[in-house]
């Protein structure tokens, strides 16, 4: 299994200290490798930490995680996880003993962990209650503050500011962009057509200027793009993708038709949020082991002489 050392960091949080790095054991990246049937050929996955290839996952919420199931889900497959993420502000119906173990074990196996999107319930109550939360996901071990948006209109001035708020806390921030209002209630297609969607070029601004406050990273919701729409949008995210770069995105994509076919356009390396259950396939697809008719054999990566290549 893989681990950070005491003072490294997560992938894609180069500033930021993990509450528990001191507990964890000594990160070790030949660990990656030490998978059985390594005399067959694959794709070769950087090793966390890594900044590229980032896998998210879904933790409590459509069904519940333990500190167990998820130590025995990381000691299996860990090697393939970078992040956790709450859905539907689950921390706040749990205990602070169980939110903090849940954490403290994600850190023991390099995994940042996130708050997910409940900050939109937060805001609601004024700038006070927002400070408070901060200061408790900060408390509780949380690394990423996402930002979401989807259920209220928010000027883009003031997510500047909860960016930089954010990282004032001694958090990282990460601002959701999409084009669905509405999105992120499991909306229906007609309820969400009547909402209309908001054209790219906006979501594009939005997202540079978060980028410019300082996110590292945006994650892009699948409302309206991939998700309860009659066609996908892919144009929405190719425009996305050329303003602001793969490497700056990360892409919902809890559904394997959706993730396997980010894969295929952007390769291996593109960042991707899906359910915890999906960690295996996407990880076989990602090293082009295994896929469907689309898919199999045709997922390639390659790293060039410079990197050791060649073969």
């Amino acid at each position: 299994m893989l681990r950070l050392a005491q003072g490294t960091t997560c992938a894609g949080l180069p500033r930021l200290a993990l509450a528990s790095a001191a507990a964890a054991k000594p990160f070790s990246a030949a660990a990656a490798a030490d998978l059985p049937f390594s005399y067959v050929r694959h794709n070769e996955r950087p090793v966390k930490p890594r900044t590229k290839g980032l896998t998210e996952i879904r933790g409590p919420y459509y069904t519940p995680m333990t500190p167990t199931y998820l130590r025995e889900l990381l000691e299996g497959v860990g090697h393939a996880v970078d992040g956790l993420k709450y859905a539907g502000g689950a921390f706040s119906v749990m205990s602070g003993e169980s939110v903090k173990a849940l954490n403290d074990t994600a850190h023991q196996h390099g995994v940042y962990v996130s708050t997910g999107g409940w900050v939109e319930h937060v805001l609601g109550q004024g700038a006070g209650a927002v400070q408070q939360y901060l200061a408790e996901c900060k408390a509780l071990g949380f690394d990423v503050v996402e930002l979401s948006t989807g259920f209220i209109s928010l000027p883009t001035d003031d997510l500047v500011r909860l960016v930089k708020d954010v990282q004032r806390a001694g958090l990282r921030p990460k601002p959701e962009v999409g084009i669905q209002f509405g999105a992120g209630g499991d909306s229906s297609p007609a309820e969400l057509r009547a909402e209309g969607t908001i054209d790219v070029s906006w979501a594009i601004r939005r997202a540079q200027r978060c980028l410019e406050a300082g996110a590292p990273l945006i994650m892009i919701e699948s409302e309206g793009i991939t998700e309860d729409v009659d066609s996908w949008r892919t144009d929405v995210v190719s425009r996305l993708v050329d303003a602001l770069g793969a490497e700056r995105l990360m892409f919902e994509a809890a559904d394997p038709k959706v993730f396997s076919w980010y894969v295929k356009t952007f390769g291996a390396d593109v960042n991707l949020f899906v359910d915890h259950s999906q960690i295996v396939q996407l990880e076989c697809l990602r090293r082009g082991i295994w896929g469907t008719k689309s898919t199999w054999g045709r997922i390639a990566t390659y790293k060039g002489t410079e990197a050791g290549g060649g073969e």
